[in-house]
């Protein structure tokens, strides 16, 4: 008797999500977009060509070349768009471009500067799935984001060597992602172990930490002071190249995306790019922080001892 009525309740509780499904005033409507997929399909030399497309479609300033899902969705610096109010929609003269491929998760990054007339550093995620695209994720920064600089972004992204790495070379995913949130983590628990390497280069919206291309240069430039927490993480792993890509937004909130990309050369991180389209401090073309500014990543003084 008891194992019968185990049962029915075990049959009442999976049936509770095919009720809402079809109509039940329990849980939000449908979405319009396609869904994303918890085992998506796709090959390696699929996205390749996808972000190859990707970059030929922001020159012409036109996705039509693109193979979009019926029901896909746009985004841009964290929200909803139209797909004709997309910066994908305007035709740039990129100076330099890379990018990385995820074939277990499906998904791309691809990293485009534009130096001129009005520039840009955009960072574009696409989710594929059974060769369409279902997803198109921008982040646009532009001139009074934070430390932006397309300039310095574009001429220190040029120096840098993001090529796939040998075997022998290589860092396990998991470890990756343990070391992108060890990183993240930093902002608000400052004794996180984050596996620096050496030499190690930080591009943060413009603003470069080896412009000297020191041998021996850190990326443990410190952290903003102050607890910050990064949530909505959504993780891209390049394994050939070493590189994680995050997406994710500062202190939870929608109005603050955020990339970081991550490249691990024998367990350690050895670069990282960041990309954060909200107002902030602007870097020059040498990569420093203008005159007048606060170098958000300086170290800060110790707090003077209370007198006695």
């Amino acid at each position: 008797m008891i194992k019968h009525i185990l049962f029915a309740g075990l049959v009442a509780c999976a049936a509770t999500p095919a009720f809402a499904q079809q109509g039940g005033t329990a849980g939000p409507p449908p979405s319009p977009y396609a869904p994303l997929q918890d085992h998506p399909s796709c090959t390696r030399d699929e996205l390749k060509k996808l972000t190859a497309a990707y970059v030929d479609a922001q020159k012409k300033g036109s996705l039509a070349g693109l193979p979009l899902d019926a029901k896909v969705h746009y985004l841009e610096n964290g929200k909803d768009v139209d797909a004709a109010a997309g910066m994908w929609t305007r035709p740039l003269a990129i100076t330099h471009d890379m990018s990385f491929h995820d074939d277990k998760r499906c998904k791309t990054f691809t990293e485009v500067i534009v130096t001129g007339p009005v520039p840009y550093v955009i960072g574009t995620r696409l989710y594929v799935h059974n060769g369409k695209i279902i997803r198109i994720d921008s982040l646009v920064t532009r001139k009074g984001d934070w430390l932006f600089n397309a300039n310095a972004y574009a001429k220190y992204a040029a120096k840098e060597d993001w090529s796939p790495l040998f075997k022998y070379q290589l860092t396990s995913p998991a470890e990756m992602i343990r070391g992108g949130n060890a990183y993240l983590d930093g902002f608000a628990d400052k004794f996180t172990d984050i596996p620096w390497g050496t030499p190690c280069a930080r591009l943060e919206g413009g603003a470069y930490t080896n412009a000297k291309n020191d041998p021996h240069a850190s990326c443990e430039v410190g952290l903003p002071a102050g607890v910050l927490y990064i949530t909505h993480r959504d993780y891209l792993i390049d394994e050939e190249k070493g590189v994680i890509n995050i997406f994710c937004r500062f202190g939870g909130r929608a109005e603050a995306p955020d990339s970081h990309s991550f490249r691990y050369i024998d367990g350690k991180i050895r670069a990282v790019h960041t990309l954060t389209p909200i107002p902030g401090p602007q870097a020059n073309d040498e990569g420093g922080i203008e005159r007048g500014a606060i170098d958000p990543n300086a170290p800060r003084p110790a707090a003077a001892a209370p007198r006695s």
